[in-house]
Order: structure tokens, then sequence, then C-alpha cells
């Protein structure tokens, strides 16, 4: 959502209890220290890489709570044990829920649910007398007195990510005071159900300030800095050390930021939200939809799409925590992670595995796999119920792992492979037999070659020798580069610098939730080199992305 936008949602704001603040505007949404900015730091301290380019930063949007950045801020704000509560639905497009969160707008019956959310959360826990004063940390004798008010600035900080203006302030005491004076315990759930209704703590409102080094751009403020940083790292809400620093103005210069990231980074919630963005990056959700025949497929089992997606996640962990080292290896890595269905489909031995124990195992020297892209889940996901698609699996190669744009298929194109009598036996006959039409070939002369070399797995992942009773070929190129299978892709993509810049740019997109822009590449560019740099560890990826001069700034609204 655009600048303009938000100043609609901010009018209407005043509507209910839940949007009393909505005349307040931007006012709290500068830094606590904005009007000394040599206190604070200035833009220009940002150690940015010498001879990077000169960029343009885009314009803001405002991202609305993904529902999983929405359940981890309530409990942060509630406590844990909390009711669920019905939210609308994410959208991933482009890949990313934040980008999602960023251009759909709130539908009447979303608005409906964050109301009946706000009052099923605060009645669980001010009807129980022991939580509602560990909540507040005192017990309040009258509506609006000294406890009820510390506890609001308190409590306000934390749900809008920066202080109460002195006019929210009031306007949440007349709340808390107002509506139910004989009652102090329901006037200060009113004024919390009230705060979580606000867009203030709906919507992420990082929009920016006069930036000192800078009058064509705005940096984010100090507490939109938290925000940022807590959102990317955390997935909720900043966290007081992380509030306190943006009070301190630390979160402006370069070198605080690094500090704030990486404290962070040793979070455990930070490894949750790094295997978020992996899940989103990989599709992992679309593990939930596969279903096969047993019949068809013996080594498949309801519970193998679960420990395919189990064993991704192990394998992350294993390169961005356990050994932190380049991310790029994760494409022909050896050694994955296997419970024992796992290791039936891929026919390796793997003391201890059960159903629910996952043990490391060295995939064998010579055989069909090494990496992600030869695991059950990559092959599984880009599948169809019967058969392999060599076109889906070349498809995500192109576009999640080198980030290129394949174009969708004409409208009037017919999609059907079936075999009619005496044609191709094989699929890649059949693709090869499609490509024959002039409005298919440019596409599928991109994504099939690649696309062939994953012939050897069948729709689940398992090795085959045969494809309808025939020799399968899963020779293939990428680019020109003649393979003869997957297990030489594996070795080509785990040096391939294009792999690397793709990851910098889809964690890019995910941080900032739109697109890149054109006038971006240049940061992109030096990130990408930092990354490189770092020997591709993404743990340092993340820290150089929120130090970046490209994070820290945003371009004037376009008019």
């Amino acid at each position: 959502m655009r600048r303009s936008a938000w100043l609609m949602v901010a009018c209407l704001a005043g509507a209910g209890p839940g949007c009393a603040d909505g005349g307040s505007g931007r006012d709290g949404a500068s830094s606590g220290s904005a009007d000394d900015g040599e206190t604070n730091g200035d833009s220009s301290d940002d150690g940015d890489g010498p001879g990077m380019e000169a960029f343009e930063p885009a314009s803001a949007v405002l991202p609305r709570l993904t529902r999983t950045q929405y359940r981890n801020a309530v409990t942060d704000l509630l406590g844990d044990a909390l009711p669920l509560v019905q939210l609308e639905a994410d959208t991933n497009p482009y890949l990313f829920y934040s980008i999602g969160a960023s251009i759909n707008s709130l539908s009447e019956l979303g608005t409906q649910q964050y109301e009946e959310a706000a009052d099923t959360l605060t009645q669980a826990v001010f009807a129980d007398p022991e939580r509602r004063e560990a909540l507040l940390g005192c017990a309040p004798h009258a509506a609006g007195d000294g406890c009820v008010e510390d506890f609001l600035v308190d409590f306000g900080r934390r749900a809008y990510r920066r202080p109460l203006t002195p006019a929210e302030l009031s306007r949440w005491l007349e709340v808390a005071t107002q509506l139910t004076p004989d009652d102090p315990w329901e006037g200060v759930r009113l004024a919390v159900a009230g705060m979580l209704q606000s867009p203030f703590f709906l919507y992420r409102v990082e929009l920016g300030e006069p930036d000192p080094s800078d009058p064509t751009r705005l940096r984010y403020s100090s507490y939109e800095m938290a925000s940022r940083l807590a959102f990317l790292l955390l997935d909720s809400i900043p966290d007081d050390a992380l509030l306190d620093a943006a009070e301190a103005g630390e979160l402006l210069t370069e070198a605080g930021l690094r500090a704030q990231a990486e404290r962070l980074l040793d979070e455990p919630r930070t490894r949750v939200a790094v295997q978020a963005f992996f899940s989103q990056y990989f599709d992992l959700g679309r593990l939930g939809g596969v279903s096969r025949d047993p019949a068809r497929h013996p080594s498949y089992t309801a519970s193998l799409p679960s420990s395919m997606r189990t064993e991704i996640k192990l394998l992350v962990d294993d390169f961005v925590y356990r050994k932190d080292v380049d991310i790029r290896g994760i494409y022909n890595a050896r050694r994955t992670f296997v419970n024992d269905d796992l290791a039936n489909l891929y026919g390796v031995a793997a003391e201890g595995a059960t159903p629910i124990t996952f043990v490391p195992v060295e995939l064998p020297e010579q055989g069909p796999r090494a990496g992600l892209l030869t695991l059950g889940a990559f092959l599984t996901m880009n599948a169809h119920e019967t058969e392999t698609s060599p076109t889906l699996r070349g498809k995500y190669l192109r576009e999640r792992v080198l980030c290129q744009s394949v174009a969708a298929p004409p409208d009037d194109i017919d999609l059907n492979l079936e075999p009619e009598q005496g044609e191709a036996r094989t699929l890649r006959e059949r693709l090869e037999q499609h490509r024959d039409n002039p409005a298919c070939a440019g596409c599928h002369a991109f994504i099939d070659p690649p696309g062939y070399l994953f012939e050897h797995f069948d729709s689940i992942g398992a090795y085959r020798t045969q494809d309808a009773g025939y020799p399968v070929d899963s020779s293939g190129n990428l680019d020109g580069v003649t393979l003869a299978d997957a297990r030489q892709l594996s070795d080509l993509l785990a040096d391939d610098p294009r792999v690397g810049r793709c990851m910098v740019t889809q964690l890019f997109r995910h941080a900032n939730g739109r697109l890149d822009s054109l006038r971006e590449q240049p940061a992109l560019d030096d990130l990408d080199r930092r990354f490189a740099e770092a020997e591709y560890r993404f743990r340092q990826l993340l820290v150089e992305l929120v130090a970046h001069e490209s994070f820290r700034v945003v371009g004037k609204e376009e008019v």
C-alpha cells in the first residue's frame, strides 16, 4: 500500500475505538531524537563499499502484518496460550507473503475478523485475574489511574513499535476511563483491544523522515529501523532491547544496526524466521497438496511429503547455523537428513532413523543424488501425479534458483501431452514433439533442456532407469553447457555466481515487501559483492542487508 492509501486509512481510523488515533498522522513515526540528527548519526555514516554506483530507492510500501507476524506480535504483547483466531488468508505473489501483505487490500470481512480477534484475545487474558495483573504489572484502583497510564505508555510503545504521542495517550486513557468508569480492568481491556485494531499495530508504518545527507530522499527513522529489523529477523515486533536502541538513535548508524543484527541472529526465533524465508523461497508449501497412488509408487506414504519438507529445513539449518558455510553448497551437498521413509526412498542406510527421527547421512559418492534438486521435495513438487515434468522442473530451476523470467504459455495452446497411437513413447519424446509448435518452442527450448536432467527421478523422486518401458535419457544442458544428468548440474550450480545473486535478490524482495526496481540494481550489485566476499554465508548476508544503505533509506512518494 502506497502512502496516499495510508493517509486514507489514517483518516478512516477515527471510526471506532480501534482507530481512535486516526488524527495523529505521521508524528509518532519519527525517531525519539529526530531533531538532533548529529547526535543520532547521519546516513552518510554508512560504510557502504567504495565504488558503489548511486542508486535510487523506491518509495515506501505499507505492508499489513502477515498472519504469522500477527500471531507472534500478540503473543509477545499478551503472553502465551492465547486462543486461536481467524484472520484473512495471506497470499504470496512473487514468492513471498510479505509482498502479498504490501499489495492486497483488506476486505470488509478481514476488518471484522480483526475486531473479533482483538475482543477474543483480550477477553481471554483479562478474564484471568493473575494473568491480567501480570500483564499490567500492577492493579488499578480507579479508571485511568497511574497504574493504567504507565501500562498504556509501555504497551503502546511495544504495539506501535514507537512511543505514543501525547494525543494518542490521551485518547487511549479516555477509552480506558470513560467507557467503563466503574470497572478499571474492563476499561484497560477495551483500550488494549482498540490498540490491536489500530492501523499503527496492524500495518507496518515505515514511511521515513528527512535524510540530512540527501534532501532528495528519506531515511527510515530509528524506530522504523527497529521495526524493519524485528519483522525480518524475528517475524514479530521489536523486543525491548531493540526499542531502547531505537530511542538512543543507535539504529541510524551502520555500527548500531550490525550490533543489533548480530544479537538477534543468536535468538532462537531468528532460526524460525530464516526457515520461513527459505520455505517460501523454495516453495515448500506446495508439498501440502501432494498425493500419489501407493500402488504406482510403493515407496510413497501419506507422511512422505511432510518428511521431505523436514529434510529441507534440516539441510537449511545445517548450512546457515550448524556450519555457517557457503549456502550455494546446498545445491550439491551429499550430506542430508533422513527418516526411515526417506532412507527407503533414497536407498541409503540410516542407523537410528524412525518415522519421526531424522539422522544425518552421506549420499553415495558415485550415486545419482547430490544437493537440493535431487531430493524428494523438489522432485515431487515439480511433477504430476502419474509422471514427471521436465517443464516444471526446468521452470523451477530458471525462476527460483537463477531468478530468470519464464513467460506464461499462450491461452490458446493445447497443453495435453497424452500420447496417441503410434506417437512418441517417453515423456521426453512427447515434449520434443510439443516443441514443434512455434508458439511453444521458445519457452520450452529455455526450460526443458535443464528439466531433462532430472528424468532419472520419478514423480516422488525415486530413482528409475526406464520410462514407459524405455531407457531414460537424462542428458540436457544449461545455457549451452552440455550435462549428462542432475548430478553434473548440482556441481555447476554450487559454483554459479547467479545462484548467489538470485538469493540476494529474493532476500531483498522478502525484506522490503516488494519487487526491486531497475534503479535499485546498483545496490543489489553491491550486496552481491559483499555476499561473495563473505564466502556466501547466509547469516552474514542478513547482517550486510540490514546495515546496507538500501535497507535504511526510502524514496519520496512518486506523484
